[in-house]
């Protein structure tokens, strides 16, 4: 009876073992399955964020209501690009209708756009009126710190009727939290210092790129740039929907980032002579 009892010890313990083994081979050996890769997204490396890349995560696709927002009846297309696009066809987009451009230039003060001049001069070959922008990485240096990176290197402003202003791309973290660490109050601060600091630079008010729901969240609403600096709003869907605190209207709306050749399209609110007149200053 001991050496049956024995016996069923040993088994039931050599079964307890391979049950404990068996989990730790498999996440060894496999691959995480699909709800694990959702939850869990790989973070990107630093330089690669661009233009309403948070857009559909956090605000979807979809059909909005007509606003109260005032709409000209004339809308002018145009593109924004960076390196995620490498070189660009831009005697195609010029032939479909697109009209002007934004190139990424810079990134904090850490990252310059690679394919910038056959961005940026490529559009302007082909007749486009063009211009730069700025990803803001508020959590990594100073709002004068970064419109200074930016004007050093590419930011500029020239007016020659094809140079459009400065943007400040200023929306979701892809890198970690998404109001980059800081107080709404803290987050007006900080983009105040970048505006100031890039009008001190250029002589021009820079352009605000940014979403309402991330605008709502991060700065509460804050209304006080709507009188000197144009809105750049991203939402994909038929209409702008509600626009950010203090902004009657849109300069430009991103509606799409699945656009032919380029997939990021937008639409300038007046025809071409409007774009023209924003270069203008």
């Amino acid at each position: 009876m001991r050496v049956h009892r024995s016996g069923t010890t040993l088994a039931g313990a050599a079964l307890t073992a391979l049950a404990l083994l068996l989990p730790l081979a498999d996440s060894a050996g496999a691959a995480p399955d699909a709800d694990t890769a959702a939850v869990a997204p790989k973070t990107p490396a630093r330089g690669t964020a661009r233009m309403g890349m948070g857009v559909l995560a956090h605000d979807g696709r979809g059909t909005t209501a007509p606003t109260g927002a005032s709409v000209q009846a004339a809308q002018t297309e145009g593109v924004d690009v960076s390196s995620h696009q490498g070189n660009v066809a831009w005697t195609t987009l010029w032939n479909s209708g697109v009209r002007w451009a934004y190139v990424k230039a810079t990134e904090g003060t850490y990252y310059k756009n690679a394919f910038f001049t056959q961005q940026y001069n490529g559009s302007y070959d082909v007749g486009m009126i063009r211009g730069t922008y700025h990803f803001a990485t508020p959590d990594t240096a100073s709002g004068a710190a970064q419109a200074d990176y930016f004007v050093d290197n590419g930011g500029g402003w020239s007016k020659d009727g094809r140079t459009l202003p400065g943007v400040l791309d200023i929306e979701w973290n892809p890198y970690g939290a998404t109001c980059y660490g800081k107080t709404q109050s803290g987050m007006v601060a900080w983009i105040r210092d970048f505006l100031n600091r890039y009008k001190a630079r250029t002589g021009r008010d820079a352009v605000i790129y940014t979403a309402t729901s991330w605008w709502t969240q991060c700065t509460g609403n804050h209304s006080g740039f709507a009188a000197t600096n144009p809105l750049w709003i991203a939402r994909y869907a038929s209409s702008v929907g509600e626009l950010p605190a203090g902004w009657p209207y849109y300069t430009m709306w991103q509606y799409t980032s699945t656009g032919p050749v380029v997939g990021d399209h937008n639409r300038f609110n007046g025809d071409l002579s409007r774009v023209r007149a924003l270069a203008n200053g």
